[in-house]
């Protein structure tokens, strides 16, 4: 995941700090020294750690800090808010023309840099609140790209244009408003093509469709993958053309994360969105202080909540209510938990669910169950009936046997994974169902993550 060294690096530079009562001017200057070059190390831009570095500085040396009761915890403090401050402070919308007026919004980036699908991610992101989005094909280098947004168009279940590949991007445009006005589209996303690097004719051709139509938001999509790179991309695509709001895509990736922490710095733009998967449904809201969060190891369990409020927002509610009773009760069954893996692939899994956990993001994936085995687990409850899911006391050795053989599980898996069940149902009962009427997801999830079936049975 995106962040994970600097992460590790910067509660290194902490670790001694908390180990002392009382801090030195000389204690803080060499935490604060760890911590410009765990930035530098993670292609955070030199100037903009410079920057960072001075702000820091300045409120951590002095007075108030040195002598508090917990010096440590507020040189901590005051770099989170100055990451937090750096990013851009506060959560920047997507904002869309007031009233029945149309937004015409114009994707932009470098080949590669998951263009199109976030193109349709936004899509269906904007759908949901309402409105009416008409995805264009204006990328007419690439066929691929063509075909790649029609199916993701109808993947999220959205309007889609194209004219082919032998028009000019600028009358593809032209015509795409004609279209949204005859088919009731209020939001149109133009996907545009994209180039290796930057060249003049990718800029000119940005510039030509800027001219031809109203565009109302220019977004940049930057591959967080790439580093130091995209930071000069966004400086160079916001000099050229004027761009409105950054996306930064692959941040689930294996980025040392500089791009995130650069990006709003040197533009001077806000990162509105963050991808966080290839699933069309992987896209969040940037929130710079949950980000700060994540970088510093604290968690991020608002977003924690915000998606298992998402992953709960079409359930049942007499079914939602009847399941938090049976928690509290202590009465998890099977069908709860099929309920549960339901819900965790809705949240992002298992590992993604953990990160956002305080105290929790340095559980490496080797200590979690992978898909295939959380499938084997599933086929196990799919090969019960219906009364054994409902009541697991009814599971002898010959209906263990039974199961074994149609899930095509060896007996001592199945035996292994019910006695793990056994005791998740058991931490259920003590925890009250953590409280699931209120945040939905928590108590099936909950139950779910105490279940066995990974390298090293029981996580909690």
């Amino acid at each position: 995941m995106a962040f994970e060294n600097l992460t590790d690096k910067l509660q290194n530079a902490f670790k001694n700090l908390r180990s002392k009562g009382r801090l030195t001017e000389e204690d803080v200057k060499s935490a604060l020294k760890e911590v410009k070059m765990a930035l530098l190390e993670a292609d955070v831009s030199f100037k903009t750690v410079k920057q960072f570095m001075k702000s820091v500085e300045e409120r951590a040396v002095g007075e108030e800090v040195l002598n508090g009761l917990n010096p440590a915890q507020m040189v901590i403090k005051i770099v989170n808010e100055e990451l937090t401050k750096l990013m851009g402070g506060e959560v920047t919308e997507l904002e869309l023309e007031p009233g029945g007026k149309t937004t015409i919004i114009m994707m932009c980036g470098l080949q590669g840099s998951g263009k199109t699908t976030t193109a349709a991610k936004i899509a269906g992101k904007i759908k949901s609140k309402g409105k009416s989005p008409l995805l264009v094909a204006g990328d007419v280098y690439r066929p691929a790209a063509v075909d790649q947004l029609k199916v993701n168009a109808e993947k999220v279940g959205v309007d889609f244009f194209s004219m082919g590949t032998d028009i000019s991007p600028v009358e593809i445009a032209k015509k795409a408003l004609e279209y949204a006005d005859s088919h009731h589209n209020n939001v149109i996303i133009i996907d545009t093509a994209g180039r290796l690097q930057i060249d003049e004719t990718l800029m000119q051709e940005l510039i030509d469709i800027k001219a031809a139509v109203p565009i109302n938001k220019t977004l940049l999509v930057v591959d967080a993958m790439t580093g130091q790179e995209a930071v000069n991309v966004a400086g160079t695509f916001d000099e050229k053309i004027g761009i409105d709001g950054i996306v930064l895509s692959k941040l689930d990736g294996d980025s040392r994360g500089g791009a995130a922490l650069s990006a709003r710095a040197v533009t001077g733009k806000p990162i509105i969105f963050a991808g966080m998967g290839e699933k069309l449904t992987d896209l969040e809201p940037f929130y710079p202080d949950r980000m700060a969060g994540r970088i510093l190891g604290m968690g991020d369990m608002l977003t924690l909540i915000d998606k298992a409020m998402e992953a709960n927002k079409e359930a049942d509610e007499a079914k939602e209510r009847e399941m938090a009773a049976r928690l509290r009760k202590g009465q998890y069954d099977f069908n709860m938990y099929l309920e549960s893996m339901k819900q965790m692939r809705g949240m992002g899994g298992l590992s993604g669910i953990l990160g956002m956990l305080p105290g929790m993001g340095k559980i490496s994936d080797a200590d979690l169950p992978d898909e295939k085995e959380l499938a084997r687990m599933e086929a196990i409850v799919l090969s019960m009936t219906p009364k054994e899911r409902e009541n697991p006391k009814l599971l002898t050795p010959q209906r263990k046997f039974r199961i074994a053989k149609g899930s095509g599980n060896d007996i001592a898996v199945v035996n292994r994974f019910i006695k793990q069940f056994e005791q998740s149902q058991k931490l259920m009962k003590q925890m009250g169902g953590m409280k699931r009427s209120r945040h939905g997801g928590f108590g099936g999830i909950g139950g779910m993550m105490g279940m066995g079936g990974g390298r090293r049975g029981k996580y909690f």
